[in-house]
């Protein structure tokens, strides 16, 4: 009997690491580090860049497994800063994102696709002004690195292109030479870093 307990604990072992959930590294975005961004264009032959400066979210990393990433991300509408301070005003009224009645913006992922080494499409569903939609953000992998103080870093650049109107932003004005105010076409970019916090369990 003993001889038979011998040979069955081998296949024992290996059903057991099958059944037994993985551990996945959680980060949470580090927002002295991370910037949230985009850019637009104005008056037809310029572009305005601005910035949201209050956010927070995590995500879960693990190199091995890209097709298993998440994230989740929110942002605060009335922090959006495009260093002038009548324009931030209009931007945060009815107009355009009317910060009272939406005051998040979040971002969370449903997929990973084309993955490499040092790139991956990341999939998910941004809400701005109350409307959900599908984007897709084209992300460069900046790998992990622990810091001088013993912290493990995960980070990565994205970005992708929205059409504002989409998402109930119509606000405009028409130009007298042709062409109105402000374009349609909005570039997001994104540089995040995150702090890996306690391991969770993935089931």
């Amino acid at each position: 009997m003993i001889t038979h307990l011998k040979r069955a604990l081998p296949a024992l072992a290996i059903l057991m690491s099958f059944g037994a959930p993985a551990l996945a590294a959680n980060y949470e975005i580090d927002s002295d580090h991370t910037s949230i961004g985009f850019t637009i264009r104005h008056l037809v032959i310029s572009k305005v860049k601005g910035k949201f400066g209050k956010f927070k979210g995590n995500f879960e990393y693990d190199p091995q497994k890209k097709e298993n990433w998440k994230a989740n991300v929110t942002i605060q509408a009335d922090s959006i800063d495009t260093d002038v301070k009548e324009r931030d005003k209009h931007l945060r009224s009815a107009d355009f994102f009317d910060v009272k009645k939406f005051p998040l913006i979040t971002f969370v992922t449903t997929g990973v696709k084309d993955v490499s080494d040092s790139s991956a499409k990341i999939e998910g569903n941004l809400t701005i002004h109350g409307v959900t939609k599908a984007i897709v953000l084209d992300v460069e992998i900046g790998g992990t690195a622990t810091d001088p103080w013993g912290n493990k870093k995960a980070a990565f650049s994205a970005s992708t292109k929205i059409n504002r109107k989409d998402f109930g932003l119509t606000w405009n004005k028409a130009l007298e030479a042709g062409g109105v105010l402000v374009g349609n076409e909005v570039t997001i970019n994104l540089e995040v870093e995150g702090l890996e916090k306690a391991p969770t369990t993935k089931k």
